[in-house]
């Protein structure tokens, strides 16, 4: 079982990551409380939601990743009705109870240099259970104490993970919804 089936597939994904003797001889990096917001800013309504439950992990080795959200855990809709709705109508998430990314950072990245690299991440992004093979632009910030932070902002398609707006609420929820990820990831080295 690979990193990526390990972490998508796992509820105590993180301490079996870290219990696994071949992967104890790589430094990883890890969290388990990142932050996701997202907007959809439709013109006749504003809905914003946020999560402080992302996990994730990057191993340094190969430069590999895989970050897991569970949707419902976002709040901060406008009302308890729309966020209902998000998750019986839009997201399903009885059903797609999980967002999903990974795979590898294309770009060389010097993990015992302090200090900011833009990188591009490839790899797939799963939203309503459709999986997407994306490139996002991200940040990393390699400190000296053995953390890193990560950010990145880029656009989900709605249309992209089969979730439809009936034509009733069209104007009421925007087509492309804009994501923001912020976590700070701790290095377990053996």
């Amino acid at each position: 079982m690979n990193i990526h089936s390990i972490l998508l597939r796992s509820a105590g994904v993180l301490t079996l990551l870290f219990s696994l003797p071949s992967l104890h001889s790589q430094a990883l990096y890890a969290c388990r409380d990142g932050y996701v917001y997202w907007i959809s800013d439709a013109p006749l309504e504003l809905i914003e939601a946020e999560s402080d439950n992302l996990q994730g992990v990057i191993k340094e080795a190969d430069r590999t990743f895989a970050f897991s959200l569970s949707i419902r855990s976002f709040d901060g809709f406008n009302n308890g009705l729309q966020q209902e709705h998000f998750h019986e109508n839009y997201l399903e998430t009885e059903e797609y109870s999980k967002a999903l990314f990974s795979g590898k950072i294309l770009d060389a990245v010097d993990f015992s240099q302090p200090g900011i690299q833009t990188v591009r991440a490839k790899g797939m992004l799963e939203v309503h259970g459709i999986r997407q093979e994306r490139i996002i632009k991200t940040t990393l910030n390699i400190k000296a104490d053995g953390s890193m932070t990560i950010s990145s902002d880029f656009t989900i398609i709605l249309a992209d993970h089969d979730i439809r707006i009936p034509r009733i609420v069209f104007q009421k929820i925007a087509e492309e919804i804009r994501v923001r990820v912020r976590a700070t990831l701790n290095t377990d080295t053996p």
